[in-house]
């Protein structure tokens, strides 16, 4: 077994295929930069994730969203041209996805009535 992880960019909306048997079997490609400049190249995998994983990640799974994909290695040669192939057991999805960022709000330190700090974390400590 040969084990990958994978960081890149959906290049277009993940599908979902069934075997004869009807598992369900979830189908996208990932792209990898590699190089920089006149030199970069990208790097395509199929990536296949198999059961009911598959299905519920599927509506997530979108063109230009950014994933971590980890599994299993292989290659499969097409008419001469050898594609990378990961059958994936995980799957992480990168930054908010298609939701915005929530806001956090900063707390203001605790001050006394001089304007001192105050470290409430002191008040409980037994020594």
């Amino acid at each position: 077994m040969k084990t990958i992880c994978i960081a890149g960019t959906i290049g277009k909306d993940a599908v979902i295929r069934r075997t004869q048997a009807g598992e369900p079997i979830l189908g996208f490609s990932v792209a990898v930069d590699d190089g920089y400049g006149e030199n970069k190249q990208t790097m395509w995998f199929d990536v296949a994730l198999w059961g009911k994983r598959g299905q519920a990640l599927e509506p997530h799974l979108k063109k230009g969203t950014k994933v971590t994909v980890s599994g299993d290695f292989s290659t499969r040669l097409h008419e001469n041209k050898t594609y990378f192939t990961c059958r994936a057991n995980d799957i992480t999805i990168q930054g908010g996805g298609d939701r915005p960022a929530k806001q956090e709000r900063r707390q203001e330190p605790n001050r006394d009535s001089y304007g001192n700090l105050h470290d409430d974390l002191n008040d409980d400590l037994p020594f």
